[in-house]
């Protein structure tokens, strides 16, 4: 088995040109949720010029590509998500976007190209290999405007169940690590998310004679004070939550009270029962206003994402492939990061294994996903290409292979945001 590691990792090197010119590609040509048909239609062409059995649309533009091995093994997946965000770049670089107002600013692109060189690299070992290799490209990850997310979508259309699956796995790019860095979690990785709703109705009058009418502006102003109050004194401070507006809108003329105001924003959590209890005591907390202002507060719960859990035994078994890769320097453990995807539809129906790659330029200082100014360091391809593979090569085996031992993985970072 090392030596098959040690073709894999000299391959993933080999293949950094393509990796880069790949990551370009898809760079230039975004394509937001549900709408990624150019994308799709190019994953599946370069799949079947590699000699894998390619199905296209499902969920909408999503792609499986299975690739068997020589020898009996175990099923295992890769899955990379394809779609891009409705942000006007303002990069101007060779291989910036040529769809205005679309880019991918988040990583995205890094993510197929490193699917694409994975199954490249597997399949130009083909014979050597244990197992069948699953390679799930996903569409709108994104939170589409309509319709269940890619996900959710793909799991439902069977593409863990033929073959059966025993082992998923996944990356994100992260712009707070240096170049080739890995962090990992071995339980929860990610927040569960809600999208949350408030509307705030009252009842409209003539700007100078608010005392006819209900003001449900005033009442938002309120309702923002409540909510952070409550947060902070209600709800155990060792408790991760975040709850965030993204938008807010009501209002027709400046002099007229507003009918109506609406707040669409987040809710984040790391632990079930905390959510229960904040939804329950924001209900509570809005129907005491209510009853004050005369106002009509309703909150509308729409559940995005569950929590992001990696399996326990599995992790075990990825943290000595990537230290036997990677080396001891590049691995860490994590605190949960508070953002939110939708890897655990997959990680529900099989074992889950999800990390985060470094794509800081060292000594730099890394945008921040969904900027417009994203820019990741390409160096880190042929490192997310060396993990994706070698997991994959190694979780294949019909036994788990014996590896080199390692030392202890070293204390944990906060990764942030994500």
């Amino acid at each position: 088995m090392m030596e098959l590691l040690e073709a894999i990792k000299a391959r993933a090197q080999g293949l950094e040109t393509e990796l880069v010119a790949w990551r370009r590609e898809f760079h230039q040509h975004p394509e937001l949720s549900h709408q990624e048909e150019r994308t799709g239609e190019t994953v599946a062409a370069y799949l079947r010029d590699w000699g894998l059995t390619v199905t296209t649309g499902i969920a909408g533009h999503g792609v499986l590509g299975v690739l068997k091995g020589g020898r009996p093994g175990r099923a295992v997946a890769w899955r990379a998500d394809m779609d891009a965000l409705p942000i006007a770049e303002k990069l101007n670089l060779p291989w910036r976007s040529q769809v205005e107002g679309v880019m991918h600013a988040c990583g995205h692109d890094f993510h197929l190209a490193i699917a694409l060189g994975a199954a490249r690299l597997l399949s130009s070992l083909q014979d050597r290999l244990a197992g069948h290799y699953v390679f799930i490209f996903q569409p709108a990850e994104e939170g589409p405007p309509v319709g269940d997310s890619g996900a959710k979508g793909m799991v439902a259309a069977g593409v863990l169940d033929n073959p059966k699956v025993e082992a998923v796995c996944a990356l994100h790019v992260a712009p707070n690590l240096d170049v080739g860095h890995i962090r990992y979690g071995p339980g929860v990785v990610m927040a569960g998310a809600d999208r949350i709703i408030l509307t705030v109705t009252g009842k409209s009058a003539h700007g100078a004679t608010p005392h006819r009418g209900v003001d449900p502006i005033l009442v938002t102003a309120q309702v923002l004070n409540h909510i952070q109050g409550f947060l902070a004194q209600k709800i155990d401070t060792r408790s991760p939550k975040v709850l965030t507006f993204g938008r807010i809108q009501g209002g027709n003329r400046f002099n007229i009270l507003a009918d109506e105001v609406t707040l669409d924003g987040s809710l984040r959590y790391l632990q079930e029962s905390v959510r229960q209890e904040v939804l329950n005591g924001l209900r509570q907390q809005f129907a005491g206003l209510s009853q004050a202002t005369g106002a009509e507060i309703k909150l509308t719960v729409e559940p995005l994402f569950p929590m992001l859990k990696n399996d326990p035994d599995l992790t075990d078994q990825a943290v000595q492939i990537l230290l036997t890769l990677l080396g001891q320097k590049r691995l860490k453990l994590l605190h949960p990061a508070m953002g939110s995807e939708d890897f655990p539809y997959f990680a529900a129906r099989a074992p889950g294994f999800y990390f985060f790659l470094g794509v800081r330029t060292p000594g730099g200082r890394g945008q921040a996903l969904h900027s417009p100014t994203f820019n990741p360091d390409e160096a880190a391809l042929p490192y997310g290409l060396t993990a994706a593979a070698g997991l994959l090569a190694c979780l294949a085996e019909p036994e788990f292979p014996a590896l080199a031992p390692a030392g202890p993985v070293p204390h944990e970072e906060d990764l942030g945001t994500m």
